[in-house]
């Protein structure tokens, strides 16, 4: 039961994941990689935007009652993403320029594009 209902929203994040990157493929950006994890986290997307790497977090909320899917991107989120960019970082020969993104779909389905959302 717990199982299938993990697998459904898997699935469901999935299909996000790739509207996302059919949206910033269409807005200019060029796809480097998806759902890299380590224990510490998880990369949705990891695309690139001329030179720089641009790390896109993904969300998705059906409702604003508790601030939409921005809003869901907590401190500690934040945190655990930074530690996962890091380690994603140093498995790289040189270090680019980078910044962390998010795309998010609130109640009207829409994608909306926020640039640097931890600055």
């Amino acid at each position: 039961m717990w199982f299938e209902r993990f697998r459904n929203r898997r699935a469901q994040g999935d299909a996000y994941e790739l509207r996302a990157r059919e949206f910033l493929e269409a807005n200019g950006l060029t796809f480097v990689r998806a759902n890299w994890q380590t224990p510490q986290g998880e990369i949705d997307l990891a695309m690139r935007e001329g030179a720089r790497l641009v790390f896109v977090e993904v969300r998705q909320r059906k409702s604003a009652l508790h601030g939409g899917a921005l809003a869901s991107i907590t401190s500690r989120k934040e945190a655990r993403l930074v530690r996962t960019i890091e380690a994603y970082l140093a498995k790289l020969p040189t270090r680019p320029d980078y910044r962390i993104d998010a795309v998010i779909f609130d109640a009207d389905d829409q994608p909306q594009w926020v640039k640097n959302i931890f600055s």
